[in-house]
Parts: C-alpha cells; structure tokens; sequence
C-alpha cells in the first residue's frame, strides 16, 4: 500500500502536464484518520476560476483508492489564496526544462520585473505576445534572440 500522501503528491496537473499539483503548491495537506482510515486532501487552486480543478479532485481521488485507500474526501480551500511562491524549486526546474518560464519567486518582497529570461536560450531578450498563453494562468512570449516563442507562468 503506498502512502496517501505519496499517491495525491504525484497527481500531475491537467494543464502542465510536467509537474505534480505538490509541485505547483496546490496540495496543501493530507490527513488520514488512523481510526477510520478516512483521507482528507486540502488543496488550493492557483485561482478561484481554474477549470482544471474538476480534473484535479477526479485525480486525487482515483490516485488515493487506487494506493489502498478507499475513503477519502477532498477539501478545496480559498484562503490563503495560492500564490507563485509555492511553486517548489523542483517545480521551477521542471517548467524551465519543458520550456516554460517559472515566475521570479518574491519572497515578500515585489521585485520589478525587467525582462523574462527565455526558458531555452537563457537570453532576457524578450517580449510579452499576449496576456494569456497556452492556459489561462500563463502567457505568451517570444525571444527576440532565438525567435522562440514560450509560456510564462503568471506571477501572483
């Protein structure tokens, strides 16, 4: 039987299908109750109006019965709300690997964001195409050294 946790922390996002939802931040905790053995996932969307939630809680639940764990609940919760910061820097490596810019992490502190470094050529050459990319929480860029375009996630 594989742990609760480890099964709902491989779910890979419907929408960037190179990280995990513990990747992004959306998981938030997984509790299991030794009495009943009930689990209770808790996660937060990246924003109140992400379609790929649905897709997400058919997952996690699909993922923890088939890891042996029949009863399970998950919890969608809006405060606080998700931010870019809770992107894990395995998460930021795996979004620059597949070509997509991960946001600056802010760390309290709102940087002013100068360029976006391309995700294949490194280069800070670049230009916004258009507010919103591939999904809704990214947008378009080109490299004007490479020509290449890419997403960039969303700083929030």
């Amino acid at each position: 039987m594989t742990s609760a946790r480890d099964a709902v922390a491989a779910v890979v996002d419907p929408e960037i299908r190179v990280v995990t939802i513990a990747d992004l931040g959306i998981l938030r905790s997984v509790e299991e109750d030794p009495g009943t053995g009930r689990v209770v996932v808790t996660i937060t969307p990246t924003y109140t109006g992400c379609p790929a939630m649905d897709v997400i809680r058919a997952d996690i639940r699909r993922a923890v019965t088939t890891a042996g764990h029949p009863d399970v609940e998950v919890r969608t919760v809006h405060s606080p709300a998700w931010s870019t910061d809770w992107i894990t820097d395995a998460g930021r490596a795996k979004l620059a690997a597949a070509g997509i810019a991960p946001p600056v992490r802010r760390a309290g502190v709102v940087p002013l964001t100068l360029a976006v470094r391309c995700p294949r050529c490194g280069s800070p050459e670049t230009e916004q195409l258009s507010r919103f990319g591939s999904t809704a929480c990214k947008a378009l860029w080109r490299c004007r050294a490479c020509s290449e375009p890419f997403d960039h996630v969303k700083a929030l």
